[in-house]
Parts: structure tokens; C-alpha cells; sequence
């Protein structure tokens, strides 16, 4: 397990469009693959597939699944997948420097008045004082890889907190969740329908709020390859409107709140297919219900969260000063707030 400090890391790792709505589907049986990670965030493609967005726009899609975000951004970079949800990290936008891949809209989203992502301490760093952030000075903190969101969002809380941390990067949430468990590493932040099973388990103690430090933070963007959003805007568009119909889906049922419980419940038991899968539904119900995140309508953009992520890739040394936000975004698809 190798560590890294907050400065040790160096050297690792515009216009609104809005998307026109055809009366019919311009393609038809255009095979896609979708990335995706087994979070109730990444719900919106799982409503489009079940009922049947994507098919309505002519696209035939499959899943395929990850456990990290970069090694996601790679493939849809290299073609092994299409389109996808992650965070914004330093692997994505050093593709997006090569010319391999490209933002094209919104998904999930910090909201005040909506549980976001929990700040959590291990049960021993919780027992030897960590019991707020202001206390992380001296901690280790847990990150997937240098550069991922995680190292982001624990370099904003430490810079607030004025603490100087150590990053453990351990590749996979799995890892993470057995670090936190076993007391090998102190603190972590995660969306709420992990971090609420995990606190609710007693595995780990809740000590803050993200949105606290980052009250408008764009958690995840949809992106593709720069191939297909340059020379596929058919796909591109048709991949989007069917993913905005899902969120605008998802919203409704467990944020917003607006459907009856019966509409809750129909949501739940679809997203329940891919999130906590091999849990009982009556467990894995409380998770997914507990755990639902804002995902922006018509896949809209927070470019002022953009540029801040884009920015503090720049400040750490972990991509080139020459990278700017219109790099890693293209922004005519989607509007951008």
C-alpha cells in the first residue's frame, strides 16, 4: 500500500445547447456499451435500459461494469465502451489532453437540503479523537488512485480545515471499505447510500458533510470519446436524451419525491437489479432509498464546479497548466449552469 501526502502527489496521475427532441428515433439497433459502477448514482442509464429509453431512440445497449472511475475512462477512451458516468479525475482529463475523450453533460450533483456525500472516520481514528474535521490534521485518508475524485474532494476539506493529510490510494471501493473497517486507514468520503449502510452497521463513525466544503460540487459527468462527440452527434444526442429521461425519472420517484409509493417502489425494485443485487430487497431498499443524489435535468453542466476541479488538477501539479475546461468539455450538447 503506497502513501502519498497532499504536495507528494506531484507528478501522478462555454456555449448552452440544449438537445433536440425528435418525434421518432433517428437510429435504429445502433449497438452501445455503457459504463457504468453498481451506485444508486449511476441509476439514470439503469432507468433508461429498463424502461425502455434507450430502445426508443434505436440504441441496443449493454452494460459493462467497473469499480473505479479511471479504469472507466480508459476504456471509453479506447473504444471498449461508449459512453458513461464518472467523476472528473486526472487520468480523464489528461484523455481529454490527448484528444481521446470529452465531458459532454451533467449527472450527479451536491444539492443543499439533500443528503449528499459523508465524511466518515474509522471506528479506532473515531475513538482516538477523530470526531470532526477539523480534527483530520495528521490523518490518512483514503483514495481510490492519485488524481480521483476522492483525492479531490479530501485536498478541498484539508485546505478548508487548514490539516495536512496522507492519501493511501487502494484502487478499489471494496479495498477502501476493508481499510476502513480495519482501522488501516482513518477517514473517507463516499456517496450516502454506502456511507449510511456502513454507519447504520457500526463499521465506521459519520463526521461530516462534502456539501460543506463543496455545496455545489458536479460529483459525476456523462462523457464519451472525443471520436463520438465530434463525428456521432446522432448517437451522442440520442445517448443523452434517453439518459435524461431516466434521471428526470429517478428524481422524481426518490428525491423530489413527487410519484406516489408505488412509483418509490417501482424505482427502487429497478435499481435494486443492479445496486446491492445479491442483498435481500428489504435490506438493499433502505440503502438505495437513503442514498438518492440530485441528477441534473437534461443532463445539464455546473461549469463553475468544473473549472474549480479543473483548477486544482492544474495547482497539484496532476495535469499540464496548459489544460483548460474547453480540453475536457464540449459544450454544445448539454446547457451549461
Amino acid at each position: 500500500m503506497t502513501n502519498f501526502t497532499r504536495r507528494g502527489a506531484l507528478g501522478l496521475m462555454g456555449g448552452a445547447a440544449t438537445l433536440p427532441m425528435l418525434g421518432t428515433p433517428a437510429l435504429a439497433n445502433t449497438k452501445m456499451t455503457v459504463g457504468a459502477l453498481r451506485f444508486t448514482s449511476h441509476a439514470a442509464s439503469f432507468v433508461a435500459f429498463e424502461r425502455g429509453y434507450f430502445s426508443e431512440e434505436g440504441l441496443d445497449v449493454d452494460f459493462r461494469f467497473f469499480q473505479a472511475a479511471q479504469p472507466m475512462a480508459v476504456a471509453i477512451a479506447s473504444g471498449d465502451a461508449d459512453f458513461g458516468v464518472t467523476s472528473i479525475t486526472g487520468g480523464l482529463i489528461s484523455l481529454a489532453e490527448k484528444g481521446a475523450a470529452k465531458v459532454i453533460g451533467g449527472a450527479l450533483s451536491e444539492e443543499q437540503g439533500i443528503d449528499g456525500q459523508m465524511i466518515l472516520a474509522s471506528n479506532a481514528a473515531h475513538e482516538a479523537g477523530l470526531t470532526a474535521p477539523d480534527q483530520l490534521d495528521g490523518k490518512s485518508f483514503a483514495v481510490t488512485q492519485a488524481g480521483s475524485s476522492f483525492h479531490y474532494m479530501g485536498a478541498k476539506i484539508a485546505e478548508a480545515e487548514n490539516a495536512e493529510m496522507s492519501f493511501k490510494p487502494l484502487q478499489k471501493v471494496g479495498a477502501i471499505i476493508g481499510a476502513m473497517k480495519s482501522g488501516q486507514v482513518d477517514a473517507w468520503t463516499i456517496v450516502p447510500h454506502i456511507g449510511k449502510a456502513l454507519v447504520g452497521g457500526g463499521a465506521v463513525k459519520h463526521i461530516g458533510m462534502v456539501s460543506d466544503y463543496l455545496p455545489d460540487y458536479q460529483v459525476t459527468t456523462v462523457f464519451t470519446s472525443a471520436e463520438n462527440a465530434e463525428n456521432e452527434r446522432a448517437k451522442t444526442e440520442a445517448f443523452l436524451r434517453a439518459f435524461s429521461k431516466g434521471a428526470a425519472d429517478f428524481n422524481a420517484a426518490l428525491v423530489d419525491k413527487s410519484t406516489d409509493e408505488a412509483g418509490m417502489e417501482d424505482m427502487v425494485k429497478l435499481i435494486h437489479k443492479y445496486v446491492y443485487a445479491d442483498d435481500p430487497y428489504e435490506k438493499a431498499s433502505k440503502s438505495i432509498i437513503n442514498g438518492a443524489m440530485r441528477i441534473n435535468a437534461n443532463a445539464s453542466l455546473n461549469m463553475g464546479s468544473v473549472t474549480d476541479q479543473v483548477d486544482w488538477f492544474k495547482s497539484e501539479g496532476l495535469i499540464k497548466d496548459s489544460i483548460s475546461t474547453e480540453t475536457l468539455v464540449d459544450s454544445s450538447y448539454v446547457e451549461m449552469i
